[in-house]
């Protein structure tokens, strides 16, 4: 059996789970509600706070799917509970974030100031800026999905360069570098 399909998924006190017609799994939790439509041959039990998923045979394609869904259904438990949080830093001579209710201004370096609007169910706050520190811009939702495509969205704003390492990347990130020119070189 899969490793992962096999462990069972244990809800904390306030987060309720349901398996709807479709096969449709509904987690609601303290900070909001998330629904995933999980494969038919999938069957996901909920019994007490312990949710289990299970496959009908060994094939490839039911292996996958069995590891695949039991992690999409904790992902959904852990963020309706505790949430995500998402640092990125913007590494650059004068490249700053402004947070504006939903609507994010960044300063990257480019003629004009890029406005970027995040959805509703992610939150951010612009770290205060130390002399000599970097900004960090701190994203915050309840789904790991649409937060991990909303900073690899900011992030392709301006990518880090191998030269220098301008550029938005996520906080303990390493980068690979690049040497410039020699100097000497003959």
């Amino acid at each position: 059996m899969s490793r992962i399909g096999k462990m069972p998924v244990h809800l904390p006190k306030g987060v309720t789970c349901t398996v709807e017609p479709g096969n449709v799994v509904k987690v609601k939790g303290p900070l909001g509600e998330l629904t995933q439509k999980v494969d038919a041959d999938i069957t996901v039990t909920v019994e007490g706070d312990v949710v289990t998923v299970s496959r009908p045979t060994n094939q490839p394609r039911h292996r996958s799917m069995h590891g695949l869904y039991r992690a999409l259904i904790n992902n959904m438990v852990t963020g309706v509970s505790h949430g995500y949080t998402i640092r990125q830093e913007l590494v650059g001579v004068g490249y700053r974030v402004e947070v504006k209710g939903q609507v994010l201004e960044f300063g990257l370096g480019f003629s004009h100031d890029i406005h970027f609007m995040l959805p509703a169910e992610i939150k951010a706050e612009a770290e205060a800026v130390k002399k000599g520190a970097n900004p960090v811009l701190v994203l915050k939702s309840y789904d790991k999905q649409l937060l991990g495509m909303v900073a690899a969205k900011i992030r392709s704003l301006r990518k880090p360069e191998p030269y220098k390492g301008k550029g938005i990347k996520f906080v303990g990130e390493q980068l690979r570098r690049k040497a410039g020119k020699s100097a000497g070189a003959k």
